[in-house]
């Protein structure tokens, strides 16, 4: 399955009889590049969710203070949330019937941290190709303006890989970000209530501000995409962990349910960007 070139090209959602979307929000996705608010999770199930990745961070100490990538192959919890029917229900009106989920983060801006994610291009730091990932950010934590939500450059999915520049600072993430963004349109906040989810193309330009205020904000990125999708570099794949969540794999290596669930004895094959 590794080739050699990337297509970066964004392909329109095409599905006259969506399960769970609209079509109104599909056209949303295809015109803008994302779609949002879905209500997923109730307030007990967020708790106990909010609960489990409170404890991965505190077991990590200081490594699992902001980003917590890939273990969805490793630790049977993240397992069961990548392969929620109500996730999948969703993401599958947008990439089809086969579902494979290859990254996961849990992400987690502490209050006053001063850490800013500049704007990018998820794919443009992965090796796959087409760019037809799907990403579900999963609102641990109540997200808004106050509190560092992601935010993105509405319509700027269909673009092609953007320029890019250098960032200035210690407190940026990336060390290069996307080119004169805001130029581009004005910022859209992803904001969700906690249980809440968005969905975003992989070539969306996004990012995210420092977090000021007195309040956390965590999430769960969880990266889905259809067995088209090939790895194109085959020193980056030995770090993807798929796991089919629906459908087949095509020819996508994939891993099944873990019987661990506790994340010090096992560690992250990869890391893959933050939001």
């Amino acid at each position: 399955m590794l080739g050699h070139t990337q297509d970066l090209r964004f392909a329109p959602v095409a599905n006259s009889a969506p399960k769970r979307l609209t079509l109104a929000q599909i056209d949303h996705y295809n015109t803008a590049g994302f779609v949002q608010p879905f209500d997923i999770f109730d307030s007990a199930e967020t708790r106990k969710i909010r609960s489990y990745i409170d404890g991965l961070m505190a077991d990590l100490g200081p490594d699992g203070a902001y980003g917590i990538n890939c273990y969805q192959a490793r630790l049977s919890g993240l397992y069961d949330i990548a392969t929620d029917a109500r996730i999948l229900d969703h993401v599958e009106d947008l990439i089809g019937p086969d579902i494979l989920c290859w990254a996961s983060a849990i992400l987690s801006k502490k209050p006053h941290d001063p850490k800013t994610v500049p704007w990018h291009q998820d794919a443009s730091f992965w090796a796959l190709s087409p760019a037809r990932t799907v990403t579900v950010w999963l609102a641990i934590d109540d997200a808004d303006a106050t509190n560092s939500a992601m935010r993105f450059i509405p319509a700027t999915h269909d673009k092609g890989a953007l320029p890019v520049a250098a960032t200035d600072g210690d407190t940026n993430v990336f060390h290069k970000g996307t080119a004169n963004a805001e130029s581009m349109g004005a910022p859209f906040t992803n904001t969700l209530k906690a249980g809440q989810m968005s969905m975003h193309a992989d070539m969306l330009v996004h990012g995210s501000k420092a977090n000021t205020s007195d309040r956390r904000r965590c999430g769960l990125t969880l990266r889905y995409c259809p067995p088209s999708v090939q790895i194109t570099d085959p020193k980056w794949a030995t770090g993807v962990e798929a796991i089919l969540c629906r459908g087949t794999a095509g020819a996508w290596n994939t891993h099944p349910r873990p019987d661990n669930n506790d994340i010090t004895k096992t560690s992250s094959p990869h890391v893959v960007g933050n939001n």
